[in-house]
């Protein structure tokens, strides 16, 4: 049985008003990833790229039977919340994000969308078994405190599972490429809005000292579009470079205008600039995916 998902919202008392910057909507002044239509067609696609890599699995580590509780912090669409829901109907799925706009108006009766901003302390009564953070690189300025919060938060031997796509990059450097201007401009801007880029938050060191044992880690390099003759790759592929393509502008427009000085029509130029490159013949281009699960021990 399924039902409206507008039974599940929390509002936090308040209603969710999007911000129009530059012809793209945001959930708010800070996050400078857009939350538009734009956004939510591309981070359907990244669910199953991620869904892709992971051979059709939902998470890196299984999610242990017996589970009765799971949270999807930064849920996006909810894509994840919503599968993870209809594969474990026994679990209650908690999906929390600063903005509400998750991909179908119907959900399974067991998965709940709150919007809750994961920077502030959080408030659930009930522990957890797993968490789930996929996909928020540069969305927090203190990941140490993210952690400390989700371990506070989850069961003894619970699961943190963590997700997240680096820097891309190409097979041979090309000089001065429009790349190489893009990801040092985002680098700069996203140090001069106080937040890093990238996988740093994944650092064994930075899990370990919220507490957490960390058990194991892996990062995939995935090609960009389908130049690797394994046919799995070329799914994934096909889908991250969609998802990268669109999430070139959807990554450097607010944080270059507002922390670099560029003009928004300078930020897109150089956008499709580095579309054109990617799309080059022999370029093969590809980007890191790195998915780390870490535990909280019984002491």
């Amino acid at each position: 049985m399924y039902r409206s998902s507008t039974n599940s919202l929390s509002l936090s008392g308040s209603v969710f008003e999007q911000m129009i910057e530059n012809d793209r909507a945001y959930a708010n002044d800070n996050y400078f990833m857009p939350c538009d239509e734009r956004e939510q067609t591309r981070l359907a696609i990244t669910h199953q790229c991620f869904t892709s890599i992971l051979d059709d699995q939902l998470s890196f580590q299984s999610i242990p039977h017996g589970t009765t509780r799971v949270l999807d912090v930064g849920t996006g669409t909810g894509d994840w919340a919503i599968a993870v829901a209809e594969r474990f109907p026994n679990a209650e799925i908690i999906a929390t994000d600063i903005a509400c706009f998750q991909s179908t108006d119907i959900v399974p009766p067991n998965v709940f969308f709150e919007i809750d901003d994961a920077q502030e302390e959080w408030t659930f009564t009930d522990l957890f078994d797993f968490i789930h953070i996929r996909a928020l690189s540069g969305a927090f300025r203190d990941w140490s405190t993210i952690y400390k919060e989700a371990f506070q938060h989850l069961q003894p031997n619970g699961i943190l599972e963590v997700a997240d796509f680096g820097f891309v990059r190409t097979a041979e450097s090309i000089p001065d490429s429009y790349l190489s201007i893009y990801n040092g401009a985002c680098v700069t801007a996203a140090n001069q809005a106080g937040i890093a880029l990238g996988l740093e938050h994944m650092k064994k060191s930075v899990l370990e000292a919220a507490g957490f044992s960390v058990a194991k880690s892996r990062t995939f390099e995935v090609p960009l579009g389908t130049w690797m003759p394994d046919a799995r790759k070329k799914v994934a592929g096909k889908m991250a470079l969609i998802s990268t393509l669109e999430g070139l502008e959807a990554t450097s427009l607010r944080l270059l205008t507002r922390h670099t000085g560029w003009k928004a029509d300078d930020v897109r130029d150089v956008c499709g600039k580095v579309q054109e490159e990617l799309m080059r013949p022999g370029v093969r281009p590809s980007i890191p995916c790195q998915f780390t699960v870490a535990r909280k021990l019984m002491m």
